[in-house]
């Protein structure tokens, strides 16, 4: 007999990464390819978080200590998030990026038939995980590629456990501002938990974003995320952190493994804290390269949505995957995210001038 998962889980479509830059080069016969499809930091993760990295590897080995697990309660960078955004150690937990943290707090909240509110097209991972616990994702168009919390608000019934607010929203990088934000906050009953990802929050300019940590300070239930994975440049070892009221904190430590961030992507991170100059310095890389973009997509019509984030989102009003593979033929991979859409991600200077190039190829234009 074939053993079989619940439906909800079987049903599930599962997240399909990109092939290894290397893998794609071999199969195209294609070389120095650039990478703009996974919203990464081009310029790398700060020098100091490099060294603190190289210098705690080195004592790992020198002492034969990478045969001990890392520390589980993550005391140095709970300290280090602690001090920086004045809130108590209690009120922070780490995750394996903050994608775990999505599954964690799924997993600890939401039961068979509760369902969860999210707006779409969002990032990928939160229908997956609340399907995946036999919730039901409840999912609301966006308006203007933004987030309608309005219409987010109106959807929260008896049954809504949990309502994920993207800010800013991954695939379309556009933001909810303060007034907007306060007021879904205020129409959200007790009980139901606002989660809201703040993965890019680095490179938020726009001085009128929400204010999520006036809410938790308020004491309201909600969980606020965040990565060291984009502008601190640390995906490859998969750190992030999350903040809301100690109770809440408690449960999701229940389910949350407990070696679950490792030695390395620990001290990284409270040296990449430290070092607001590479924050800065990535921040103003990404503001170059975003006014370059836009001025040569405007250069020949093409449609983009202005963004807040580290990446832009491309309407096409034609097959995505064509246009995917004609950009991969010269050697750019970006990222497909609808059948229509597309979103590259902003590079250094020398990666996005490749990307319109092959883009004014692929157009036919000059």
């Amino acid at each position: 007999m074939t053993i079989k998962p619940p439906d909800y889980i079987s049903n599930i479509k599962p997240y399909v990464p990109g092939k290894p830059i290397e893998e794609l080069e071999r199969e195209l016969g294609i070389r120095n390819s650039v990478k703009l499809a996974s919203n990464e930091n081009p310029v790398g993760p700060s020098p100091m978080a490099l060294q603190a990295i190289i210098d705690s590897l080195t004592y790992l080995v020198s002492t034969n200590s990478l045969n001990r697990y890392p520390d589980g309660s993550g005391y140095y960078i709970k300290k280090a998030l602690s001090e920086k955004l004045s809130v108590r150690e209690e009120e922070i937990i780490l995750g394996n990026g903050s994608n775990e943290l999505i599954d964690l707090v799924i997993r600890t909240f939401i039961q068979l038939g509760d369902e969860a509110v999210m707006a779409h097209p969002s990032f990928i991972v939160y229908p997956m995980s609340v399907q995946a616990t036999g919730g039901k994702p409840i999912q609301i168009p966006l308006r203007n590629y933004t987030h309608d919390l309005d219409a987010m608000a109106k959807g929260v019934t008896q049954n809504t456990k949990m309502l994920f607010v993207a800010n800013p929203n991954n695939p379309t990088g556009t933001i909810n501002k303060r007034e907007e934000f306060d007021r879904l906050m205020n129409r959200i009953p007790d009980g139901v938990l606002v989660v809201v990802d703040e993965a890019y929050y680095e490179y938020i300019t726009d001085a009128e974003y929400a204010d999520s940590i006036k809410h938790f300070r308020a004491g309201r239930d909600i969980l606020i995320l965040r990565t060291f994975s984009k502008i601190y440049g640390l995906a490859g070892i998969r750190i992030g952190y999350g903040i809301a009221r100690e109770d809440i904190i408690v449960e999701i430590n229940k389910l949350r493994p407990p070696f679950n961030t490792n030695s390395l992507a620990q001290i990284a991170a409270v040296y990449a804290l430290k070092d607001e100059s590479h924050v800065k310095y990535s921040r103003e890389i990404n503001e170059q390269g975003k006014r370059y973009l836009y001025k040569e997509l405007d250069s020949f019509g093409m449609n983009y949505v202005p963004t807040e984030a580290n990446f832009i989102y491309l309407p096409l009003g034609e097959n995505s995957n064509v246009l995917y593979n004609e950009l991969l033929r010269h050697g750019v991979i970006v990222r497909p995210v609808g059948p229509q859409e597309i979103r590259v991600t902003i590079g250094l200077p020398e990666e996005n001038k490749r990307f319109i190039e092959a883009l004014k190829k692929v157009k036919g234009k000059k």
